[in-house]
């Protein structure tokens, strides 16, 4: 009997996750949400001036993408989700039990939010998290494309996350204004 291998995705990995899967479900991972939690100084900011990007902070739940991986095809996802998910290590590879869409429940691989990495930004209030976003820039872009990506494709999703959507109409009139 094969051991069958899933991976969790609540930001990117949902609409661009760059390996191969024999099936994708919606799934919910409960005891974390997502969160604007973990400063960037790379892909959507600098050290100078930092951005944020997703991670899973503790409490509620998240709904996401879970991805059933071919046992053959395994270890090559696995390494580039390594390579993906933690050149800063503000991500710890984890395993946490999640509910798919068809209820069925499944162990994954998820990559949670390290706490204790100086780039754990915690709790911010969205007035924080705005103020970060407008007009960071980091080499893969501006950070409020970033959070506009994530927006859209948890509408296509059938997710509405309501303060997410606040988070952006912030940023965005604190960048009109900057204008």
């Amino acid at each position: 009997m094969s051991i069958e291998r899933w991976v969790f995705g609540y930001g990117s990995l949902m609409w661009r996750p760059g390996f191969a899967f024999q099936e994708r479900q919606p799934a919910t991972l409960h005891g974390r949400r997502r969160a604007f939690c973990i400063y960037s100084v790379h892909h959507r900011g600098t050290y100078e001036r930092p951005g944020l990007v997703l991670g899973l902070a503790p409490g509620g739940a998240v709904r996401g993408a879970a991805y059933r991986i071919a046992e053959a095809d395994w270890p090559e996802v696995y390494a580039y989700l390594r390579e993906r998910e933690q050149p800063t290590e503000t991500y710890v590879e984890g395993a946490a039990n999640i509910r798919l869409a068809d209820g069925r429940r499944v162990e994954t691989l998820v990559f949670f939010s390290d706490v204790h990495h100086p780039q754990w930004a915690g709790a911010l209030s969205l007035e924080r998290q705005a103020d970060l976003i407008a007009g960071a820039k980091g080499l893969s872009g501006r950070n409020v494309e970033y959070l506009r990506d994530l927006i859209e494709h948890l509408r296509e999703e059938g997710v509405r996350d309501h303060a997410m959507e606040a988070l952006l109409g912030m940023v965005e009139a604190r960048e009109l204004a900057a204008e």
